[in-house]
């Protein structure tokens, strides 16, 4: 008895030292990354449910929804929601989902208002996602809405009546009963990843073949992406990079000042995915004749256009580009960077 007590004693404490370790390995820190705070877990956390759970407090007119839809969509998405250049169209196309070619708008198509009032706030607009307020994402909605003729003129959107809102196509949708299936993980005959390379393009992500003015591919295809890219590559060799570029005619040697090669970094980080290829009526680097009556404007109206937002015959510039982040002296070295390698 006492010796079966006394090799329980031993075990008991030998467990122990043994357990401390682990104990202590479970509780080391590795300094990697920082525990999110709740501001930030907020900041992440806005996806709604059709329910509504997840709207914020507010309200929106389809009156001011109007208003907003000209000056920050309308360029796009037509006045009528008909789709401007191959950009989505958002209204009609009711009752074409059995047809070959069927017409999948806000109205015909999507099941949930939630989802419309979503996606806005998310992606919209496009050259400047998570820029519009609570308010302006209530007004677009109900705006949009309207188009659909799904609300009158006179509705107005709220946290409380989103999710009464009717869809046409609400019981359209149903859960997939086929079994789920999982690929097998090839590991075999891998691409080297030294001839690998990483571009910073729209390529495989938006469909960008109605960039190009002229271009006859739908805005569901990708389409017309080759000779997007090649347009874009005829542009980097017109943008002057310093001492051994050339200008596009080939002829002369340009000379980049030091701000507007300084500016370089944050034309391809934030400004290329608009003055690359000319989205939404942005003037393209190296487009000689679209920036010169720009330039004629002077260089301060240029950059105090860029950091305070301007809305212009052909589009809209957003503050700093919908970047806010950007300095001022950021903003300012990429404007001289595109109309020094745009002259």
């Amino acid at each position: 008895m006492f010796r079966s007590l006394k090799e329980t004693l031993l075990i008991s404490i030998v467990g122990a030292a043994l357990l401390v370790p682990f104990t202590a390995i479970a509780t080391e820190k590795y300094s990697f990354g920082k525990t999110a705070t709740l501001e930030e877990i907020a900041g992440w956390d806005i996806d709604i449910r059709p329910d509504g759970k997840g709207l914020p407090n507010g309200k929106g007119s389809v009156e001011d929804g109007e208003v907003l839809y000209e000056q920050l969509c309308a360029t796009c998405h037509g006045l009528f929601g008909e789709g401007e250049a191959r950009w989505p169209v958002l209204a009609g196309g009711v009752g074409t989902l059995t047809e070959e070619r069927p017409t999948k708008t806000v109205g015909s198509y999507w099941p949930y208002a939630s989802t419309l009032y979503d996606y806005i706030r998310r992606a919209m607009p496009f050259t400047a996602p998570r820029s519009l307020t609570n308010e302006q994402t209530y007004q677009l909605t109900a705006y949009v809405l309207y188009l659909n003729e799904l609300v009158d003129e006179d509705f107005v959107l709220t946290h409380e009546n989103l999710s009464q809102v009717e869809m046409p196509n609400k019981d359209g949708f149903f859960v997939d009963p086929r079994p789920d299936v999982k690929n097998v993980r090839c590991m075999e005959a891998c691409n080297d990843p030294s001839k690998m390379t990483i571009e910073g393009t729209l390529k495989g992500i938006t469909p960008v073949g109605h960039f190009i003015e002229g271009a006859d591919a739908p805005a569901a295809s990708h389409e017309g992406q080759e000779d997007l890219e090649r347009e874009k590559a005829h542009a980097r060799k017109a943008a002057l990079t310093g001492e051994d570029a050339k200008e596009a005619a080939g002829s002369e040697t340009v000379k980049l000042s030091d701000k507007a090669l300084a500016g370089k970094e944050t034309f391809d980080n934030a400004c290329k995915v608009c003055h690359g290829s000319g989205i939404a009526g942005s003037p393209k680097l190296g487009d000689i004749e679209a920036w010169a009556p720009r330039v004629k404007q002077g260089l301060s109206v240029l950059v105090e256009h860029a950091i305070k937002g301007f809305g212009g015959a052909t589009g809209i510039m957003p503050p700093k580009g919908g970047r806010v982040d950007l300095s001022d002296m950021q903003v300012e070295e990429a404007v001289n960077y595109m109309v020094e390698a745009s002259k």
